[in-house]
């Protein structure tokens, strides 16, 4: 029986390749009905990659990226980078991007291995830890708030308020945080991203009087042509980046390492050969999937795949199932760190306008914990069931129970 690919508890059994499989195969884009309204399900990779990369046709303006419909209200509360079209995500992307080029990046390095070095050699001396909280959730979400500039002992309540992203609030009273904003509003309708946008807008003004050698500095100094973000702007972009730069690469060292679990002589291969530690990186992207959808508007009439769409569709493209195209990965199935980085995955938003602009410090985090991993010699072993989030849009690991050998 086919699973419902935007049911949450769908998710809590990882991905349902055969659901995928059998629309690929049969229906790749296909219309699905989701609260009541119909959308294309967009599920092969050639035409994800055509979607992506006409923004002009299928627009994350209109309509923006959630799944769910909102008010136009809402919209213009919420808009960050990700639910923009050109030319604002060009002008967004160029206030945005002093931030990660290549050396901006490199100056990370240093800081990442440290941090990396120190949550390993306090996992291998515990032994067994949970590789969630020992590892996969503080690395990013420390690595983050180090070039934000946020204080070291924020880092938990960063953590938190994320989290509380990901589950949309379940059990938190609307008013948590301080938030008076109705939750429509709100970034996945949860109060925690009101305490994000306090948070990033408290630290931004300081940075204004005391400009630090960080990342808010950088964004709030940002100039394009005598053009800065605005307060809104600003505030929308610094909770991408907590929540992206958090639990994106979180998730994908979550599934990483449990696929190295699962498939031992991978890491056994990786001791043995370190020089395939970037192709390790990509294939650990592509195998975690940590974003499993976004969803885009037609623009105008057009047909993609032979399926007609009219002018106000919603189309939803699912990265879930564009990684395991058997067309275009041999033995999608399969995680093997040998596979060629070409073609590539689409995890980062398949090249198009909307490739992640963190994507350069989620290879970083990832190949250094890697590089690290090789030199201390660390072997995982299962020590309990893997618990998945109950999420159709974020491809979470809420525990990992391991035991660290060496």
């Amino acid at each position: 029986m086919s699973a419902d690919i935007t049911d949450p508890d769908t998710y809590e059994q990882g991905i349902p390749h055969a659901t995928f499989a059998a629309m690929r195969r049969t229906e790749p884009v296909a219309l699905r009905m989701h609260e009541g309204r119909p959308y294309w399900a967009v599920t092969r990779y050639e035409d994800l990659v055509t979607v992506t990369r006409d923004p002009d046709t299928f627009s994350s303006a209109t309509g923006m990226t959630n799944l769910w419909d909102l008010p136009q209200e809402a919209m213009d509360a919420r808009r960050s980078i990700i639910d923009t079209d050109p030319p604002e995500h060009v002008r967004l992307r160029k206030l945005g991007i002093p931030a990660f080029t290549g050396r901006k990046v490199r100056n990370y390095e240093e800081a990442t291995r440290a941090i990396a070095a120190e949550l390993l050699d306090e996992a291998i001396t515990a032994r067994d830890v949970d590789v969630v909280q020992a590892i996969a959730a503080p690395l990013p979400i420390r690595v983050i708030v180090d070039i934000l500039g946020v204080p070291k002992e924020d880092a938990d309540y960063m953590v938190e308020l994320s989290d509380h992203l990901v589950s949309g609030g379940e059990n938190l009273s609307p008013n948590a945080y301080g938030n008076t904003t109705p939750l429509e509003l709100l970034p996945f309708n949860s109060p925690a991203a009101f305490g994000l946008f306090e948070y990033g807008r408290k630290l931004g003004e300081e940075r204004r009087v005391d400009p630090h050698d960080d990342l808010v500095t950088t964004l709030i100094q940002s100039e394009v042509d005598g053009d800065h973000l605005s307060d809104t702007e600003y505030a929308n972009m610094f909770q991408v980046l907590v929540f992206a730069g958090n639990e994106t690469t979180r998730t994908a060292i979550s599934n990483g390492i449990n696929a190295f679990i699962e498939n031992p002589d991978q890491l056994e291969l990786l001791h043995s050969s370190p020089g395939l530690v970037e192709q390790a990186v990509e294939e650990i992207i592509r195998y975690a999937t940590p974003v499993l959808h976004m969803r885009r508007t037609a623009t105008k009439d057009t047909t993609l795949a032979g399926v007609e769409i009219s002018k106000g569709d919603k189309i939803v493209i699912w990265y879930a199932s564009a990684n395991f195209d058997e067309t275009v990965f041999e033995n999608p199935l399969s995680f093997d760190i040998t596979r060629p980085v070409r073609p590539k995955m689409v995890s980062f938003g398949a090249q198009g306008p909307h490739n992640c602009l963190g994507a350069p410090l989620a290879r970083l985090e990832i190949r250094i914990l890697l590089e690290e991993i090789v030199r201390r010699g660390v072997r995982f072993e299962s020590a309990g069931s893997i618990v998945r989030t109950r999420s159709n849009f974020v491809n979470g690991v809420a525990s990992l129970p391991a035991r660290l050998i060496t």
